[in-house]
């Protein structure tokens, strides 16, 4: 039987704490709260002109709890609005195992964020269907559950389409989408949903989940995630473009190893033909 993440982020840890406890202590003591903010491109097939150079913030799995206190969300928050984005992004997991407890204060910890074109949440697996999204909804952050929203950007349509984590097949996304031309972002928790989005022709996706593997060994790679088409950073599927994000926080161990948190900033940019 494969093993599982998170038995291999569990397993891995208690090698560490066991035989490499300077490794583990770096991971949990320095390492998962150096928020690094990468700032790249995003290359989207057909992407109308006017939204070339457009500038998006992308934070995701801040997974606030015990191990991830909400001054490290406002940090990072202030991360990206240094950056002057013209569009924000939330890409869920804002708590761990939907504990009740900190969602009202992480959504308050997001609640200074603004920009242009506005910001626009989605959940993830370790989001409720009610709590985190009303919290956030309170702070005037709109969220996405399987709903799409137009927006106007400098005079041509942007497609946002925000999915729950539990909507994974096609006949469920197809509706979703909009009948037009208009430049179309899938905002999907978990990028496996890149399958989908290239079935149905879908640009370009934004995603996080993974953590990037959260640890990762010189070698071996990241040790939990690796069923995922793209584990960090930008993918392609059949035309279909994806970046995912390593995400903040943390789950199953407290601990980052060569994998350290991060904001994105992405640049839109019109997509080479092949």
């Amino acid at each position: 039987m494969p093993l599982t993440r998170r038995a291999a982020l569990r397993t891995f840890a208690a090698g560490l704490i066991g035989g490499g406890a300077g490794l583990a202590g770096h991971g949990y003591a320095y390492e998962r709260l150096a928020i690094r903010v990468i700032e790249t491109d995003l290359a989207v097939p057909g992407l109308a002109p006017e939204h070339a150079g457009l500038r998006i913030g992308f934070i995701t799995d801040l997974h606030h709890s015990e191990f991830l206190a909400a001054q490290e969300v406002t940090r990072a928050a202030d991360l990206v609005l240094a950056r002057r984005p013209d569009l924000i992004i939330l890409g869920g997991d804002y708590v761990t195992l939907r504990n009740r407890r900190y969602m009202e204060p992480c959504a308050e910890a997001l609640a200074h964020l603004t920009a242009p074109h506005g910001v626009f949440a989605i959940l993830g697996n370790h989001d409720d269907d009610r709590y985190m999204p009303a919290a956030l909804a309170a702070r005037g952050l709109a969220v996405l559950k399987d709903a799409r929203t137009t927006l106007t950007v400098r005079g041509q349509p942007l497609t946002l389409v925000g999915i729950r984590f539990w909507t994974r097949r096609v006949s469920e996304l197809a509706p979703l989408l909009p009948g037009s031309s208009a430049t179309t972002l899938l905002l999907a928790h978990d990028p496996r949903r890149l399958v989908e989005a290239a079935a149905l022709a879908v640009p370009a996706v934004l995603s996080g989940h993974t953590h990037g593997g959260q640890l990762v060994l010189p070698g071996l790679g990241p040790l939990g995630g690796r069923h995922f088409p793209v584990i960090a950073g930008p993918g392609e599927r059949e035309g279909s473009r994806i970046f995912v994000s390593r995400g903040i926080g943390t789950v199953f161990v407290p601990i980052r190893v060569n994998c350290p948190p991060e904001v994105v900033m992405l640049t839109l940019r019109p997509a080479m033909p092949a």
